[in-house]
């Protein structure tokens, strides 16, 4: 069978050629698939064919389903459904990304969101999922009591507002801290629990504290014009749960959705997708329910397991040709995720040879297994020229690469470790960043806070108490006390001259933001501010100044960017894509993949990434499955951390091993570790006294 199709509306024509679905090539492609172009498999070609209806493609490690959610968006095209009425949601920017350049390469030009400019044809709407919730509620937040030109807090922003809310509630720090307050908050809203609901829903004395701080917080945000990440999904379901006519209005936007990672999406995720395809229908799901590993924040693998209860007429299509890994590693792969119970009974197949078999090794502790792992990867960089790329070692928790990177720098083996600062988290940058959203949206209290004396404007902190405990009194934002002359008629003169110098800039340069570039804009608030004297003055190393003031530059350089990308994009626009970029680690792989170093990364961070050779470290019991899992008893605990060394081992393209310590230090002193019970499963000697359950032939098939 062969896809050739037009279609046309007066503004786009589309061929699509060379999507042959017969046969298997015998050689695999980089992007996790049959190769010769457009080759497709049986299995991946049948879920490309299939055009209508609710359909569930199970997809598992390394059997291209990036090939086939683009194919099958060209596909609907081809039929004739026009592109910008097919909605394609992802769960990161870079996922988001690599699909729009897919389809734009099958489409014959760049893909993108619905319209780039005037000029140019509609595209597949392809993002996020807070994204797109992003632009539901900036067409109807009004509807919730928030500004369109609401303000998305980002962590910092969030720890600000917590605090204010623990010193208004006279709690002391010992008792919460605004990182447990909202890591509480957070959970509640991603079980789309309100605060009116919370004090029903906390367990510890911890949670109760919290329950009362909640409506502080969102009453706080509200008056701020503010939403976190969080928010844009709760307030979308709330939304679209309340108001009908919205519903409505955006379910009809769309004849086409497809979900891309759906054993990832929690329950506001799996409401809005639901409410939006309920009308047509026409709703594609992909994802593997043996991959879904982020329960702790909110992923439920029962929307995945239950798609075929949600949607009777559902087709279900298995993809199990594995085009990534030896089979060897695959069959290793198999036999652990078998003892999970509640699952599809797919098994991968190998498209690769059989290669060499993983390996297990025992050390006396977790020194010596950084020695003799380091050691191994650098004689293979130095006798068989591999490149240091080609490894990843893998870990369960963020404590465990300290010795491993002490190794690496001993052996002068580059490596990079995901997690460090993210660059929009540098001091100077968000100084930018809280000028822009308070010109942006002027009652954001927590961006104006940072910047009314940064650099120093003669607004002291004893001007800004007095202003923050009128505005307090008033039940208003701090900005709108500063332009009430009543408010600031006893401030002091220096105090009074600083705020007619911030509403000049609100002035100024938010005329420049419409007017013109905003990366000049941008260049001018850092004129108009005197910053980079500031940055002089703060900082005496010439180097780490010229460093800070580079990064200021990068900031108009990310602003240019934005602007070339959505030529009719604002302010608001940019800030809401700095802040959905913050909340994943898209960015920072990126930036790792351009160096030939040695990964060294969690297993969650490594979901979705492959390396030829892999390494899996601290495989014993209170590490991986992780102790909280050992200790809570519950199988889908257990399960979930058995799914999270699944990921681990199908990262591994060549070669696997995995080691275990059989003592680690804890509290100063070496103590015994138990070998993990997933090592007895993933060999099939389950029979060992320490294995943890047998596979069950009652798997959903």
């Amino acid at each position: 069978m062969a896809l050739a199709g037009r279609y046309t509306n007066g503004c786009v024509s589309v061929t699509l050629r060379g999507m042959s679905t017969q046969g298997r090539p015998k050689s695999e492609s980089p992007s996790g698939g049959p190769s010769g172009g457009a080759g497709l498999n049986p299995a991946q070609s049948e879920a490309v064919a299939t055009l209508a209806g609710p359909l569930l493609v199970l997809a598992g490690a390394g059997t291209g389903k990036t090939r086939v959610v683009t194919f099958r968006i060209a596909n609907l095209i081809a039929h004739g459904t026009p592109p910008d009425r097919i909605l394609a949601v992802t769960f990161t920017n870079k996922a988001a990304g690599e699909m729009k350049e897919r389809i734009g390469h099958l489409l014959g030009g760049s893909g993108g969101t619905r319209r780039a400019s005037r000029d140019k044809p509609p595209t597949p709407v392809i993002g996020t999922f807070h994204s797109h919730c992003v632009g539901i509620l900036r067409r109807h937040a009004k509807r919730l009591g928030y500004p369109a030109k609401f303000t998305i807090y980002d962590r910092g922003d969030q720890e600000s507002l917590a605090r204010a809310v623990l010193r208004d509630l006279r709690l002391p720090g010992t008792a919460l801290s605004p990182a447990d307050m909202l890591m509480i908050i957070g959970n509640w809203k991603n079980a789309s629990i309100m605060p009116a609901a919370a004090s029903g829903a906390a367990r510890t004395d911890k949670e109760h504290l919290a329950a009362a701080g909640y409506r502080r917080y969102q009453e706080g945000l509200k008056i701020r014009g503010a939403m976190d990440f969080d928010d844009l999904l709760l307030n979308t379901e709330l939304l679209l749960g309340q108001e009908a006519d919205v519903l409505r209005e955006e379910s009809s936007r769309f004849d086409h959705v497809l979900v891309d990672e759906y054993q990832d999406t929690n329950g506001s995720q799996y409401r809005i997708i639901r409410g939006i395809a309920l009308s047509h229908r026409n709703l594609c799901v992909v994802g593997d329910d043996d991959q879904s590993i982020y329960g702790w924040r909110g992923a439920d693998v029962t929307h995945i397991l239950n798609f075929r209860k949600d949607w009777p007429e559902a087709k279900v299509i298995q993809l199990e040709a594995n085009y990534r890994s030896t089979g060897s590693i695959l069959r290793m792969a198999n036999t652990l995720i078998a003892y999970n119970t509640d699952r599809y009974g797919k098994t991968l197949r190998p498209h690769l040879p059989e290669g060499p078999r993983p390996r297990i090794l025992q050390f006396k502790d977790e020194l010596e297994e950084s020695k003799v792992v380091v050691a191994e990867i650098a004689r293979l960089i130095e006798q068989q020229h591999r490149q240091p790329r080609d490894f990843a070692i893998l870990f369960r928790t963020n404590e465990q690469p300290r010795l491993f990177e002490v190794e690496l720098r001993k052996a002068r083996v580059p490596y990079v470790l995901l997690g460090s600062q993210s660059f929009f988290d540098r001091r100077e940058i968000r100084d930018i960043l809280a000028y822009l959203k308070w010109i942006d949206q002027p009652d954001d209290e927590i961006s104006l806070l940072r910047v009314i004396n940064t650099p120093p404007r003669g607004l002291g902190p004893q001007s800004v108490k007095l202003l923050i405990d009128r505005a307090v009194g008033r039940g208003e934002p701090v900005w709108r006390v500063m332009n009430d002359p009543s408010a600031i008629q006893d401030l002091s003169p220096a105090s009074r001259r600083g705020i007619e110098d911030l509403r000049a800039i609100l002035r100024d340069i938010g005329e420049a933001l419409t007017r013109g570039p905003m990366a000049e804009a941008t260049q001018s608030l850092i004129s108009r501010t005197r910053y980079i004297e500031e940055l002089n003055r703060l900082y005496d190393e010439p180097q780490e100044r010229e460093t800070r003031v580079a990064s200021l530059g990068e900031v108009t350089n990310a602003i240019a960017a934005y602007q070339q990308r959505n030529p009719e994009g604002d302010l608001g626009g940019f800030l809401s894509e700095i802040a959905l970029a913050g909340k994943e680690m898209g960015s920072e792989k990126d930036k790792a993949a351009a160096k030939n170093a040695v990964w060294l990364l969690t297993m969650h961070a490594a979901k979705g990434l492959e390396f030829p050779i892999v390494y899996m470290v601290g495989m014993e019991d209170g590490l991986l499955p992780h102790s909280r899992a050992v200790k809570s008893g519950l199988e889908k605990d257990i399960a979930e951390e058995r799914r999270l060394c699944y990921v681990g081992i199908t990262r591994a393209q060549e070669n696997l091993t995995l080691s275990m310590a059989l003592t680690r230090m804890k509290w100063g002193k070496p103590r015994p570790t138990t070998p993990s019970r997933f090592l007895y499963e993933l060999t099939g000697k389950s029979d060992n006294p320490n294995r943890y359950r047998k596979p069950s032939s009652g798997q959903r098939g």
